[in-house]
């Protein structure tokens, strides 16, 4: 059966002023994450390219944190960070291992589970948490979708539009273009089709042409949030309500509609400022390999994003047309995903909704773009740490207001108990940690201000392959308003003047004249991490088995240590014709008893 995208939103049926006034002692919260979105935002400062007029009119109508980063710069533990509003160092969870399985997040309730506590609904959609996101939610949409991946019949692959070696990365990392109809040239010669789904599952998704199609996973999940919101603007003496909507782009494969592509002429497209020679003074390199043993992903290597900027560059003529195509279609899928958010925003915004809900969109790290040879995220430079961040609070957040404090993810989990009034422990028990972050509700009210609790410089932990983590021994990044700070675990250090150096490119850390300074960040961030050999409680990592195939005579011997009678001669062991003879025996009685 054929299904086509649905453009236009229904109409929302008004709730009565009566009804509003009794909803209205509870805000109801709507939290959008983004994959892998970096500063292209419009009022950003990433791009000038950009379009994200949907976006901007949510800044418009809140507070723009300018200087937000994530606590890890890699998916699973940044949101389980997020989430739970614990750093990693305090709950061990650095890694991709279910987050569930690390004894101080599963005795420490979610963000989700304290809202349901304190007398929400609890909806969500799309890619929020890793793993185990059901269970966390009343109610639950769409799963994570990473698609859609072309499909040769027998594998997914990935876009037939870029060349080798980049390609050769594989159908989620070396893969973007535009999704065009299974007619197109490109996709009929080579019998291509289009599918969606996870990691380890897929679906087919019909592109007949680009107004008759199957919805992406996005739009899927932007209709869901859609869906629910009409219910409960029309719903009198509604729950309130904590709704997250997890939308997968701009994470890759790049692979967004059309017409989203044309909105981004290669010849229109500004390359980010990039500085030759710009990674000599850096030393992430100096920490690459495998220590304490392997996870089971482990040959995925380490060096990702130096991997995937130069296996882009060497895919075509230039550096400038390879960063122009990947730029292309990274725009494009920040504008798909802008799209969605519009959707929120008029479906909130055109009902009794309106006064009464918290909008924040955030991502769960940024993402590079080339600068110090670098295509990825999870390194603890700017372009990996930063995520835009943007917080609606009607009747007390300021309408169009910009900070420029550093603050991170672990802030929004206060933030939501402080202006909506949560009550109760978020400890389910000793075991759990309190929260790390702290309360950005001050600057909801003034932007400018300088009363705040929290720390004057964000802390941001480096993610490796490893079985176990020791805090005191990992990689951290401090961020504060002029300046950011690195320490490697093999001790080598960076440090950036950030107000003078905006990007990053000269590391003052071997400066005789900044030893004072440098002194200083070695001290905050001893102080902020666990004391050395204060390791949190971790799951315990197990190899993959690898299953041995059992032969004839494994089977054989199996059978004499039931039926030791077997060996008639009493020789000790049970040869062939004793095991058939006595085996013919077991199943005469077998069949005798069936009778």
């Amino acid at each position: 059966m054929k299904q086509t995208i649905f453009l236009g939103l229904c109409c929302i049926t008004l709730q009565s002023p009566a009804d509003a006034l009794r909803a209205a002692e509870k805000p109801n919260v709507i939290l959008i994450v983004c994959d892998d979105l970096n500063d292209y935002v419009e009022g950003f400062g990433g791009r000038p390219n950009a379009v994200t007029p949907n976006m901007a009119r949510l800044a418009a109508s809140g507070v723009s944190f300018t200087q937000a980063h994530c606590n890890i710069p890699i998916c699973g533990p940044s949101r389980a960070s997020l989430f739970t509003g614990i750093y990693p160092h305090n709950s061990g969870c650095y890694g991709f291992t279910k987050w569930d399985t690390y004894e101080v997040l599963k005795n420490s309730r979610t963000m989700m589970a304290h809202f349901r506590a304190n007398g929400y609904q609890t909806l969500g959609t799309g890619k929020l948490m890793h793993h185990m996101v059901r269970q966390e939610w009343k109610v639950y949409g769409n799963p994570a979708d990473y698609g859609p991946f072309p499909y040769d019949g027998a594998n997914k692959i990935a876009h037939p539009h870029v060349p080798a070696p980049f390609r050769d990365i594989g159908p989620v990392d070396g893969s973007f273009g535009p999704l065009v109809s299974h007619t197109g040239t490109d996709f009929a010669s080579r019998s291509l089709q289009w599918v969606t789904g996870g990691w380890a599952n897929q679906r087919p998704l019909r592109v007949d042409s680009q107004l008759d199609r199957d919805p992406t996973a996005d739009e899927l999940n932007g209709t869901w949030a859609v869906e629910n919101l009409q219910k409960r603007a029309s719903k009198p003496g509604r729950q309130p309500f904590f709704m997250g909507v997890g939308f997968i782009r701009p994470h890759t494969p790049l692979i967004v509609p059309k017409k989203f592509f044309d909105m981004f002429p290669l010849d229109s497209i500004e390359l980010p400022v990039i500085r030759p020679g710009d990674v000599k003074d850096t030393f992430a390199k100096t920490i690459r390999g495998i220590p304490d043993g392997q996870e089971p992903d482990s040959p995925r290597s380490e060096d990702m994003g130096t991997k995937l900027f130069t296996n882009l560059v060497a895919s075509y003529d230039s550096q400038e047309e390879a960063l122009k195509r990947f730029i292309q279609a990274y725009l494009a899928s920040v504008a798909s995903v802008d799209e969605q958010v519009g959707k929120i925003l008029d479906a909130v915004n055109n009902s009794p909704l309106k006064d009464n809900t918290i909008i924040v969109l955030t991502s769960d790290h940024g993402w590079g773009m080339g600068q110090k040879n670098y295509l990825y995220k999870n390194s603890l430079w700017q372009e990996s740490t930063r995520v835009p961040l943007i917080v609606r609070a009607p009747g007390f957040a300021r309408a169009g207001g910009v900070n420029e404090q550093p603050v991170s993810l672990v802030d929004l989990y206060p933030t939501l108990i402080d202006i909506c009034g949560l009550t109760g422990e978020t400890k389910k028990n000793d075991k759990g940690h309190s929260l790390d972050g702290h309360s950005l509700k001050p600057f909801l009210t003034d932007p400018d201000t300088d009363q705040w609790s929290g720390p004057s410089s964000v802390l941001t932990a480096l993610y490796k392959w490893r079985m176990k983590y020791d805090p005191s021994k990992e990689s951290y990044s401090l961020r504060g308003r002029d300046w950011r700070y690195i320490r490697y675990e093999n001790g080598k250090e960076e440090l950036y003047n950030t107000t003078e150096d905006a990007h990053e490119w000269t590391n003052l850390a071997s400066k005789p004249e900044h030893s004072s300074r440098l002194a200083g960040f070695r001290e905050e961030l001893a102080a902020r991490l666990p004391s050395p050999g204060v390791i949190p409680p971790q799951p315990v990592w197990k190899a993959k088995q690898v299953a041995v195939k059992k032969d004839a005579e494994h089977w054989k011997n199996e059978f004499y240590k039931k039926h030791p009678a077997a060996d008639t001669n009493k020789d000790g062991t049970l040869s062939w014709p004793e095991f058939k003879a006595h085996k013919a025996k077991v199943d005469a009685r077998k069949n005798q008893s069936k009778k």
